[in-house]
């Protein structure tokens, strides 16, 4: 019985697929076939219709069953999780099941421009309930520029609201990092529009408070920074009230902006045909890691990494040839 019999769901071409690339790496595979042959049929018999492989529909294929030891059920997430990233590699909108050790790896949510835009319109367009609080029409404001900072200096939450506002140099457009995580110092220079979007709120903020402010961002208390329990919050609530938040496998979360930093600024480097590997280093520098591996961790988890591969590596057809259908 040949392959396109044997598997029957929407998902057999992908099927198909892994095997025959796991196979040319000279990868046996046969244990691997029988459950994606079983996970054939849990798709088929659920009526799957979809590419859009979502959490929720992975969540009783992830369950142990009662007949089934953990090292099993660990096997058959493993070998889905496979099939998910091979999916992943031709563009399907895929939830990747977490691998099941004991301490589980949080997979990072890479925005698109689509849905940073949304973000953004929401933050932007933000009227808090108390309208007539100079207080928090003063915070609308501020989340405005916090988030923008975030995102365009890949800032940790903690950095951004932590930030002083003699550590913010509006003449030269650069922010002074202090004491961050691994004791570490350093400087964040920021776009020209960025730095001036900047002055004019900090002007904007020294107004409204009427004396020049001690923190770049203060809380409801001006003597006082923003914390970061309430940004989470807020960003919780503005990414909730756009179009994507519903269709979205992967919960963002503030950090994530800065995973999107990194990413957007790799995949502009490979596009435009300039060396990562003299670049990393200042990269590394500018987000304030201790080495590069740290760097590249916020980056091999990203979809947009796998269109990349595939405009820059001119090999991958050599290696791996494509298997016409019939086989």
């Amino acid at each position: 019985m040949c392959e396109e019999q044997r598997f029957r769901s929407i998902l057999a071409p992908f099927i198909n697929g892994l095997l025959a690339e796991k196979r040319a790496l000279g990868f046996d595979y046969h244990t691997e076939e029988l459950i994606l042959a079983r996970f054939d049929r849990y798709c088929a018999e659920a009526g799957l219709d979809t590419l859009n492989i979502t959490r929720g529909f992975l969540d009783k294929w992830c369950t142990q069953t009662d007949t089934e030891g953990l090292s099993y059920r660990r096997k058959r997430v493993s070998v889905v999780r496979q099939l998910m990233l091979y999916m992943a590699t031709l563009g399907a909108d895929v939830y990747l099941p977490k691998n099941n050790g004991r301490r589980e790896t949080i997979i990072p949510h890479i925005f698109t421009m689509e849905e940073i835009l949304a973000l953004f319109h929401e933050i932007d367009s933000y009227e808090p309930k108390a309208a007539g609080s100079p207080v928090y029409k003063r915070l609308a404001e501020e989340y405005k520029v916090l988030f923008r900072l975030l995102y365009c200096c890949g800032l940790r939450n903690s950095e951004g609201c932590g930030i002083a506002a003699e550590q913010v140099d509006l003449t030269n457009g650069i922010l002074t990092i202090l004491d961050s995580k691994g004791s570490k110092d350093r400087l964040v220079y920021m776009a020209d529009d960025l730095s001036a979007l900047c002055g004019e709120y900090y002007e904007y903020l020294c107004d409204e408070l009427r004396h020049r402010a001690r923190w770049f961002f203060p809380g409801k208390d001006p003597d006082k920074p923003l914390k970061n329990t309430s940004v989470d919050r807020v960003f919780n609530r503005f990414w909730a009230a756009t179009k994507f938040s519903s269709a979205c496998n992967n919960k963002p979360t503030v950090h994530d902006l800065r995973f999107t930093f990194v990413t957007d600024r790799i995949d502009l480097w490979v596009m435009e045909g300039i060396d990562t590997d003299v670049m990393m280093p200042y990269l590394q520098k500018y987000l304030g890691h201790k080495n590069l591996q740290d760097s590249y961790y916020y980056y091999h988890n990203s979809r947009q990494l796998y269109e990349s591969i595939r405009i820059m590596d001119k090999t991958i057809d050599q290696v791996i040839p494509e298997v016409p259908g019939h086989e």
